[in-house]
């Protein structure tokens, strides 16, 4: 991309309680070599992690659509990843097909991802049959984060919840508790570790660190939004200091 090109609008539509992907997000795309971003958001109200909480929440998508399209943006993150993971296997598909379809009448269509196809997408750039993977929900929904993973074709090996309902809270978990989860679960068999399921839970500065201890590639929820945007966006999927699944360009398909 030309460096004089003008900057990528990013749209984020996030839980009103959510922070860390306005922090992480911004942080990992200020790396790219090639090109700039802004960022945008709309919120949808949302405290507490539980099923009906997330089902209010999600019946929100679009207000939030229609005032981010009112700012022109290039691309649409919808930022929660068990908002549609707790709906049952395929929701992003059928989330991403109803953003377009209120968007048809629109002059431009934006990119438009969630984190969890994100999530999916990464771990089959990496050629990762098998993840371990650590989450703040409950366990209840913790499972349905596991199961709709593995309704994708991809094993989960082990997995622990750290079971905090507090949604702003989750994002004051300390990395060294993040840290002493990872080092219970059993990664023998894993191709590689998700740090954070949660674009919530913050874990962008725990990554290389992580990778260097487990001997595995390790990704989160957010840095795979950030892959999966810039793949989408067909820009290089480079970006410093975020681990194995940014070290090169995989923009070609797995």
């Amino acid at each position: 991309m030309n460096s004089s090109a003008p900057p990528i609008r990013v749209g984020l539509i996030v839980p009103s309680s959510n922070v860390t992907i306005e922090t992480e997000l911004p942080a990992l795309l200020a790396r790219h070599k090639s090109a700039t971003f802004t960022f945008h958001s709309s919120r949808m109200r949302m405290q507490e992690v539980s099923e009906e909480a997330l089902q209010a929440m999600n019946a929100q998508r679009e207000r939030c659509v229609a005032e981010l399209t009112d700012a022109s943006c290039d691309s649409l993150v919808y930022g929660c990843l068990v908002a549609l993971m707790a709906q049952g296997p395929g929701e992003h598909r059928r989330v991403t097909a109803a953003i377009r379809e209120q968007l048809i009448d629109h002059a431009w269509m934006p990119t438009v991802i969630t984190s969890a196809d994100a999530l999916i997408e990464a771990i089959r750039a990496l050629g990762a049959e098998r993840v371990a993977l650590i989450t703040p929900y409950l366990k209840p929904l913790a499972q349905k984060v596991v199961d709709y993973i593995a309704a994708e074709q991809i094993e989960v090996t082990d997995w622990v919840a750290l079971e905090e309902p507090d949604n702003a809270a989750v994002a004051r978990i300390p990395g060294e508790r993040i840290l002493a989860a990872a080092r219970t679960l059993d990664l023998t068999q894993a191709d590689a570790l998700i740090l954070s399921a949660c674009v919530q839970m913050p874990s962008l500065l725990l990554i290389e660190s992580a990778e260097a201890e487990f001997d595995l590639p390790v990704l989160s929820a957010a840095t795979a939004t950030a892959f999966t945007l810039l793949r989408r966006l067909g820009l290089p999927t480079v970006l410093p200091g975020a681990g194995h699944l940014l070290q090169k360009d995989r923009r070609e398909v797995a």
